[in-house]
């Protein structure tokens, strides 16, 4: 294991850790983890916990205040699909951008927006079509950058969304910090996990848990068959972890060095294969027909009512499942059948149909190990017969029971730095002064400053980079538009920063997409859009305590603002120079 001697962080490091694009966490994965320390700064996340909502939170067991936070969750949150909310790029510019960082080829083979095609069965669902990928098969590719917590609770602004919204990586992000503040989860128990498609939490509580989205995953919704189980299981099921990130450091599959404890990821290793694996019972294997309808037809369920025998087949059994509150699988299959039309039950056996009860008679009897080969001979002896192919169901229900997840390597070159020592109890403030004790020697805690966006506390360079050429939204919107339009159409946006408090500033993008920005946003945004080489105008903006002048050519405008950022120039146009009027 070697120790981290140095920060060392690249300007582009620091510039994407204001725009946060799936390719730039890709990229430097870092971004992952100071997306959830940026989240842990907010001043929002703390107020949730004064909500009636979260009332004694701090009495109840860890899995029901993670159920209680789960609910305020779905309740102020939708999961945003919209991947043309952040505008366009091209492939040519952002694999120019990255090419000293990353190999191109890796790039195209392990990220979704360059290429990546995952797994046969996986993309024969037609994922991309469901992602909205289907659109971008030429050079163009979308944003889909993450949001953090102010910027996915100002979705409310826009039309079409009742509540916050955010992508699968914002609502990861999101859910990291929440389970920390509000639900008192420690950080050392939570882990991100990011494939090519998707990012999730594994939780080590209990049997463990995913955060899924909005939603959550236990161990038994994760073998209960239903669709939308089925769904969640996906991305583990079919595609490569590419990155994992946990408060002691990350690792990524396409990077030999590792900055977390090889003691941390082997136990990490162990518990989430444990989550992901299930012994054999009834239960198990009526869960396991509920999500292959296409054996249904090969077989019958006999149950006994008012004395006699009666028999049914399978599929009318799961049929009436969905029409009721209960269950095959489980303690309520008696009420299940109860529930059943008599007039569907059959007196006799049906013909060329296998009797479900002699497999679940043998399930109970032997104990059937799906590991164990001479079991597993046991098994389908059971289950053959000419209408099932018992091998293929054999493999469905091994795959089924143990999901084995393509996890990064570990032989990898396991590097320490001074960690980010975050525990549950200590408040907003101490969390800041730690992480800003540590922004010289920790890396993930320098980038975390820049994604929380306070100009006092960062160089103001890597923000206005991004505000200049990675927020296409607001440029295609009013490029078109004389500068004295650009100028009158902001101007009247609404003064409120979704930013809350001194120093915190929103992109061009966001003002725009949300029609609200302080007037120091205001003026950035103007002038975002105004540079560009065919108006041919030197642009600068001039920050003067509450006082700021936007200066395009010859021309003047003054805004307020309240964000009470130091005095400083930013010329933007034709050269990006910041100059600060008095001494850091």
């Amino acid at each position: 294991m070697t120790l981290a001697n140095s920060n060392n962080l690249s300007f582009e490091e620091k510039t994407s850790a204001i725009t946060l694009s799936d390719m730039e966490i890709f990229v430097f994965p870092r971004l992952f983890y100071s997306i959830v320390l940026a989240n842990i700064l907010s001043p929002i996340i703390w107020e949730w916990k004064k909500d009636p909502w979260f009332k004694d939170i701090h009495k109840k067991s860890p899995r029901n205040r993670i159920i209680r936070l789960k609910q305020f969750i779905m309740d102020n949150y939708v999961f945003n699909l919209d991947l043309e909310t952040w505008g366009l790029t091209n492939k040519q510019k952002e694999i120019s951008r990255f090419k000293n960082f990353i190999d191109t080829d890796k790039l195209k083979q392990a990220n979704a927006l360059f290429g990546y095609e995952g797994d046969k069965y996986y993309f024969d669902i037609d994922i991309r079509t469901h992602f909205g990928l289907d659109k971008y098969k030429d050079d163009l590719i979308p944003y889909w950058k993450t949001e953090t917590l102010e910027a996915m609770d100002a979705f409310k602004y826009k039309p079409g969304y009742p509540s916050g919204a955010g992508e699968c990586v914002s609502l990861s992000t999101l859910y990291a910090a929440a389970l920390f503040i509000v639900a008192e989860i420690p950080l050392e128990k939570i882990f991100l996990l990011a494939t090519p498609l998707h990012s999730q939490n594994f939780v080590d509580v209990g049997q463990g848990l995913l955060t899924n989205n909005r939603r959550l995953v236990t161990k038994n919704m994760w073998f209960n068959g239903t669709p939308i189980s089925m769904k969640a299981r996906r991305a583990l099921e079919n595609e490569q972890v590419t990155i994992i990130s946990h408060i002691s450091g990350h690792m990524h599959t396409l990077y030999e060095e590792a900055y977390m404890s090889e003691d941390t990821y082997i136990d990490f290793k162990q518990k989430i294969r444990a989550f992901l694996k299930t012994e054999l019972d009834t239960g198990i294997f009526a869960s396991f027909l509920r999500s292959s309808k296409d054996v249904h037809i090969c077989l019958q369920y006999e149950c006994e009512i008012n004395g006699k025998k009666r028999y049914i087949e399978l599929e009318k059994l799961f049929d009436y499942e969905l029409k009721r509150s209960f269950f095959f699988s489980g303690d309520t299959r008696a009420k299940l059948i109860e529930s059943i039309d008599p007039g569907e039950f059959h007196s006799s056996m049906i013909p060329d149909r296998i009797l479900l009860n002699d497999i679940e008679y043998l399930l109970e009897e032997e104990k059937i190990d799906i590991s164990n080969p001479q079991d597993i001979e046991k098994l389908k002896k059971s289950i053959g017969g000419e209408c099932i192919n018992s091998i293929k169901l054999i493999s469905s229900l091994i795959d089924f029971c143990i999901t084995d997840p393509r996890l990064p390597s570990d032989k990898k070159n396991f590097i320490t730095e001074p960690p980010i020592d975050i525990k549950v109890g200590m408040g907003r403030e101490e969390i800041k002064e730690l992480i800003l004790s540590l922004r010289n020697v920790n890396r993930t805690a320098e980038l975390a400053l820049y994604a929380f966006r306070d100009l006092n506390l960062i160089d103001a360079e890597p923000f206005l980079k991004g505000a200049l050429e990675r927020n296409p939204v607001s440029y295609e919107a009013m490029k078109e538009m004389s500068q004295e339009q650009i100028i009158e159409k902001v101007s009247k946006f609404s003064s409120t920063s979704i930013y809350p408090g001194d120093g915190r500033l929103a992109q061009p993008d966001e003002v725009f997409n949300y029609a609200t920005g302080d007037g120091l946003e205001k003026a950035l945004l103007i002038a975002s859009v105004l540079k560009d080489e065919s108006r041919e105008k030197n642009i600068s903006i001039d920050i003067q305590s509450d006082k700021i002048l936007l200066k395009i050519g010859d021309s003047k405008t003054e805004f307020s603002s309240t964000k009470k950022i130091r005095p400083q120039k930013w010329e933007l146009y034709p050269v990006l120079k910041v100059t600060n009027h008095d001494p850091i």
